[in-house]
């Protein structure tokens, strides 16, 4: 009997033990099963309010070279991508029609001159009594219509002879070119001459961006053709009505460009300084992209060693920070290592 005793005393030891060893292995499993992450606390600064936008370029003003009428192109001088100087000969056309408007003009001036001499004979006649007023007064208006259609027809061949040589209005450069010599002209445009310093960059802005933007602000301006490199515009035209369909708004940008390199159709950006404001800024290590979607994330550390998984808006990247709109409160704590094993509200061992 004694035996058994010493035997079930030692089987109760044993399993004591065991359950001791069970226990501390358990609360050594929970221990590790805590992420370990490391924190930042971050704050409010004073950030500069920089909005970009897509731009494209125009020209600062377009002339389309046509003929007055219909009439055949003698000789066309320059082609598309020529810079022209105002005043250069561009187009020569046919003068056949300068012949006609010629005979115009002698015909009206005979005119004249046969009203003139009836106005003189009834004048002369109501002086002797052989004639009346009523005849003087028809005269006088005869021979004022007989100078008027002097006048016109005069006009009318200066302007054909004005239009068989057409010359450029501006400094600029031919954008296009519908017809070669030897073509009759017709509704196109001969000749399309763009100017190109300045040059014109469209943007369209946000409605409630509207406030922030004057004439005379200054435009820092990107084109891919040129990478990095900053050119300096100015804002000349914030239009006056509202796209009700986008709800923006289109601003013009004066681009100076003696150079020549920008030119009409690139692509570009616009960034313009909208003013400052207080927002919470965050190392871009504490922003988590949500995947399949465009959504961001920051997780922040409660007070009880939790964490709360907050979307965010992000505004302007500055460096390797972010700014954040909206999603972060001033002089929280969040979590910039460590979060790839975290969920919303996970318990956290934080590493100073």
């Amino acid at each position: 009997m004694k035996t058994y005793k010493y035997v079930s005393s030692a089987l109760v030891l044993a399993l004591a033990l065991a359950a001791c060893g069970k226990d501390k292995a358990g609360t050594e499993s929970e221990k590790e099963d805590i992420p370990v992450v490391k924190t930042m606390k971050v704050s409010e600064q004073d950030v500069d309010q920089l909005a970009v936008y897509t731009a494209s370029v125009e020209p600062e003003v377009i002339n389309n070279i046509s003929a007055m009428m219909a009439n055949r192109i003698k000789a066309i001088y320059v082609d598309e991508g020529v810079r022209v100087a105002k005043g250069q000969k561009l187009v020569l056309l046919d003068d056949v029609n300068t012949i006609q408007y010629e005979l115009a003009v002698d015909n009206a001036k005979a005119a004249l001159r046969n009203a003139q001499t009836n106005y003189d004979r009834a004048v002369e006649l109501l002086k002797i009594g052989g004639g009346t007023q009523q005849s003087v007064d028809q005269m006088e208006m005869t021979l004022i219509n007989a100078k008027n259609s002097v006048a016109q027809a005069e006009r009318t061949l200066a302007n054909a002879r004005e239009n068989m040589v057409l010359t450029s209005p501006i400094d600029g450069v031919v954008t296009a070119r519908n017809y070669d010599p030897g073509d009759m002209s017709g509704a196109l445009p001969i000749l399309t001459v763009a100017k190109i310093n300045p040059v014109k960059v469209v943007i369209n802005v946000n409605e409630s961006q509207l406030a922030s933007i004057s004439k005379g602000m200054p435009v820092e301006l990107t084109f891919n053709t040129y990478g990095d490199e900053v050119f300096s515009g100015t804002v000349s035209l914030v239009m006056p009505t509202v796209d009700a369909a986008s709800r923006t708004v289109g601003v013009e940008i004066t681009l100076p460009n003696a150079d020549g390199r920008v030119l009409p159709g690139m692509f570009g950006r616009a960034t313009l300084a909208l003013g400052n404001a207080m927002h919470v800024v965050v190392p871009d290590r504490a922003v988590v992209k949500q995947q399949g979607s465009g959504d961001h994330y920051v997780y922040v550390l409660k007070k009880d060693g939790t964490v709360s998984y907050n979307k965010v808006e992000l505004g302007q990247r500055i460096g390797t920070s972010y700014e954040l709109i909206s999603g972060v409160p001033a002089d929280a704590e969040v979590i910039v290592e460590g979060q790839n094993a975290l969920t919303d509200g996970k318990k956290v061992q934080v590493i100073k």
